[in-house]
Parts: C-alpha cells; structure tokens; sequence
C-alpha cells in the first residue's frame, strides 16, 4: 500500500485562522438561520475555482440557500449549461474559441459572463533530496514549458540548475501530471505557452499528432512514451503529486491546491527578472495589466485578455495570473425559473461582496473594484433576483481603496534580493510548505536532458543526490497530506493516463457525497480554517449611498 502524507503541522492552518478573524465583516448575523423561500440550484464546471465555490456555498447554507456543485472540469460545465442541464457554471474561458479545429459554439439559451475570483496557476511539486524536502525550487518560462513538452526530463538537467545555482537536484525523472479532463486550467496555461513559447508548444502538439499552430486547447495533449500521467479535475492531479511516493512528479493547479494540501510551488520568472510565487498580491499587480472586454453590447463582455499580463515588467507580477467567470442565465429557459434566479443571485451577490473578504486566506486574488461592480450589474439580469443597490464600500474588499487604486497591489512588497535572476535562491519555502526551508548549498551543477549521471555541485551541507551531485538541501520537512478530506472526485482513484516509467499512482481520498439534485460529482470538502467558514454574512448588502 502507497503510505499516506503525513498531515502537516497546524501552523499554517492557525495562521490562515488568524487572517480570517482579522477580515471585517459585513452584516453577521448570530440569529437563526433563514430559509427566505430559497430553492435549490445547481452548477457544474471548474475545479480550479472549486475550493472558494465550495466555501462560499457552505457559508450561506445558513441562510438557507441550497448551491450544489459539481466540480467536473470547465469544459464539462460550459456543455452542461450549454444542455440546460445545469443552472450555472463555472469556467475560465468562454464560449466561442477553436480549441483542437472545433469551435466550442455558445449556447441556445441567453447568458452573461460574470466574474468570480482571481488566482494564479501554480506549479506544484513533489521532490526530495537526501530524503528532504526541496521546497524552494524555481523555474523560468521556457524550461517550465520544456517540462511540459517533454524536451527536459530529468531533474537535474543544466536547464533547471541554471535556474536553481543553489541546489544539486536529483536525476531522477520528471513525471509532469496532466489533466485528463476538459479543463480551464489547462486553457489558460496552454494559451500561455502558445503566446510566449510557440515554437516548443507547436512541437509537442505536431508530435501528439495535433494540427499546428497549437494555440488554446483545454485538453491537454499526451504523447506516447513521454511519461506523462493524466488525472482528472484539479483535485485528482493535486492529491496525485501530494502521494509521498510519486516523487519527481510536478504539475499545474491552482495555488489554492497547494496551500490545502501543504506542498511547495515553483517560483516562475516573470519579464523583470524575478522568480515569484502566485500570492493575492503578486497575482494582483500581474492582473493590472489584464484587458477586460467592456463592450456591454457583446457576447464576450467582461472575458479576459492576458497577454500583457504574461509579459508586465513590474518585478511583482506573476506572470500566469488569471481570473474565473461563472456563466449565469439571463432568461428562463432550459428549466431554469425566477425562484431559481432568486437563489442564484443572493449567492452571487454575497460571493462578489462579502466572499472576497475570504478569497486570499482560500488561496485566491479577490476581485478588483471595477469587476465587482460589473459583476454586480451582471446579477440584475439573472431572472427572478431581488435586485439590492449594494454599497460597495461596505464589502470590505482588500483590493478597494478611496481612489479607485488596487489597494492589494499597491502594497504588495517587492521580491526579495535572492530571488532575483543568477543570484542563488531564497531558501524560504512557497505554498504550502512556507514553513520549511531548504539550505542553499552554492552552485549546483547538471546534466543534460535525459542522463542519468548526477550534478556536480558542491555542497557543505545534506545528503548527495541520487545520481552523485554535491551538498543536498536539509532540514525538516513540514509536510502535509492531502488537504482537508477528499481531495478527489469521486473515481479520482483510477491512475489515469501514465506512459514510460511513471511512478505507480497511489489513490486519492474520496469525498463525502453530498445530497444533490443536479449533477453527480461530489465536490472536495473545504479545508479552509473554522474562523473562514464563520466570516460569512448575509447574502445581501442593502442600498447605501
């Protein structure tokens, strides 16, 4: 049997407590819980922005709303509400683009696109040295895309100690986890990849036997004997590489994944220089330079461009920082009712307010002000709503501010001096393995792609890596088991796709069924701290001035 992760110390999970008390809330009420002659509704689609849905739609439980989620992957939620199927969904990329030469076409039924919360894709890893821990580890644009195109395979490739002169890594070979689903998550990194490293990307695609040039696909392309695995949802590649077994395995998810289950992320290095981590506030200064549709009149208002997000020159930014929509009716039509639009804009009028409040210690960005008020607008089309005249000064939103500036990004701290571009790295850890460092040891040497021979760094302290390298990074690990209980979609247990020398996939806890009365996909339970899941108020914030 694959042993389990230990769970991590409490330290982080105290600490997220504390920031969640800190949170000003807006309206709490300690009386009893009311009904409001809410309906149930149902909504399918993202697992990357499932773990602030989930917590969101367990805090207004308490006033009565009933909000089942499927966490099934963007695609599948856009086709199910495309098929009236579900009353909303969550995706973050809309309707309307070729992906693989078929356009996904827009639905029958009347829609608007609403947007949700902000976040960066992570890069979350397993890997150790001397039996430790790595947990500082970085990696620039084009080596993270040789990963993931498989022209860089093993862990100590000259590539990847370029870009980490303070560690000697292991030989071992890279494992890169992919999605096996439909998935936003894979969308945003491979239109990432097509705008910054298309020639690497159009490779691999003309290899998977994909028509070229590649561009965004939400299916992400696998290649015989690559040693790629494929999991499905964000939960089945998270709890995939967070099996102490699977070392040398990294993938992509959302930085939430990461902080839930207690494993590191690479620091990827952004246009100025620097190697950063997917904070609320790194990805907040990158999304200052998103582009927003703002063509009322169009079927794509308030969608994304982030193009110049992926090349900002502030030193803060990271560089893969992106938001999420959901897809909300504006008629009724496909089984959806006013009783149903009552439910389902209460909801989204507390998760645009209110829920923000949450977004950071749930490992997200919250929302700008000028997307909140947007959204906010967007809420009055959904049929059947209880239309309130928000005071948005009254949400407590940490981006807000009196002059219209992005108050998180405005005081986002600088990236310290060793995380700068040939400097030797921080030895403080990312994600959710803060807490842990790894002594840098001077300049790591290595191999080329795909030898087996060790680096030949020196080092004064650790162990020697598997294929002979210098000084290992030491030091406890503060490791944590997968996050909070089920981590997986129900048969998120199954190894999905792996080729060439993989290591052997190790199971996924399951969630807890919920009762449902829509889609069948039981969602990850929340591992967010207690004092998150109080901070919660009622769903509406009544007409200020």
């Amino acid at each position: 049997m694959t042993p389990r992760p230990r769970r991590r110390p409490g330290r982080l999970r105290s600490l997220l407590a504390l920031v969640a008390l800190a949170v000003p809330l807006v309206g709490l009420s300690a009386g009893p819980a009311r009904a409001d002659g809410y309906v149930p509704v149902n909504g399918a689609g993202s697992s990357w922005s499932s773990n602030a849905i989930d917590q969101w739609r367990r805090n207004v439980e308490q006033y009565g709303m009933r909000i089942n989620y499927a966490s099934t992957g963007s695609s599948d939620g856009r086709n199910q509400f495309k098929a009236g199927t579900v009353d909303f969904a969550s995706t973050e990329i809309p309707y309307g683009l070729m992906d693989g030469g078929v356009v996904d076409t827009l639905p029958t039924r009347s829609f608007a696109y609403m947007p949700i919360v902000a976040g960066g894709t992570a890069f979350m890893y397993n890997l150790q040295v001397g039996g430790h821990r790595v947990t500082n580890l970085r990696l620039s644009g084009e080596v993270l895309t040789k990963i993931f195109t498989g022209v860089v395979t093993r862990w100590n490739d000259k590539a990847i100690a370029a870009d980490n002169p303070g560690l000697a890594l292991p030989a071992r070979q890279i494992v890169p986890v992919v999605r096996s689903d439909g998935s936003g998550s894979t969308a945003q990194f491979s239109t990432w990849m097509a705008a910054q490293h298309a020639d690497l990307w159009d490779a691999y695609c003309r290899a998977a036997g994909r028509s070229t040039p590649c561009g965004v696909t939400s299916n992400f392309p696998t290649v015989a004997g690559k040693g790629f695995v494929s999991q499905p949802n964000s939960q089945g590649v998270a709890g995939y590489v967070a099996q102490t077994a699977n070392q040398g395995t990294i993938t992509y998810v959302e930085y939430s994944y990461a902080l839930k289950t207690g494993y590191p992320v690479a620091k990827i290095l952004n246009t100025a220089g620097y190697y950063v981590e997917p904070t609320a506030s790194n990805v907040a200064v990158g999304l200052l330079s998103a582009r927003i549709n703002e063509d009322t009149g169009s079927s794509s208002y308030l969608t994304q461009d982030l193009s110049r997000v992926y090349t900002s020159k502030d030193p803060r930014t990271y560089p893969l920082s992106s938001y999420s929509y959901v897809v909300v009716p504006t008629a009724d039509q496909s089984g959806f009712t006013d009783a149903k639009g009552k439910t389902l804009g209460a909801f989204a009028y507390y998760f645009l307010c209110e829920g923000q409040q949450q977004a950071e210690v749930l490992g997200y960005s919250p929302l700008p002000i000028n997307l909140v008020r947007a959204g906010l607008a967007q809420v009055r089309k959904i049929p059947g709503v209880d239309v309130k005249s928000v005071d948005i000064r009254s949400c407590h939103n940490p981006t807000f501010s009196t002059d219209g500036t992005n108050t998180l990004a405005k005081k986002a701290p600088m990236p310290s001096a060793c995380d700068k571009l040939g400097t030797t790295q921080c030895s403080t850890g990312t994600g959710g393995a803060k807490g842990t460092t790894t002594p840098t040891t001077g300049k790591g040497g290595g191999s080329t792609s795909g030898t087996t021979s060790g680096g030949t760094g020196k080092g004064t302290t650790g162990a020697a890596s598997a294929g002979g390298g210098g000084g290992a990074a030491a030091g406890a690990v503060g490791g944590a088991g997968v996050g909070g209980a089920g981590t997986g979609p129900r048969g998120s247990n199954r190894t999905g796709a792996a080729t060439g020398g993989a290591p052997r996939p190790a199971p996924v806890p399951r969630a807890r069924a919920p009762v449902v009365s829509g889609p069948r996909a039981p969602p990850a339970r929340s591992s967010a701290p207690r004092a998150a899941r109080r901070a919660s108020s009622p769903p509406t914030t009544e007409a200020g001035p």
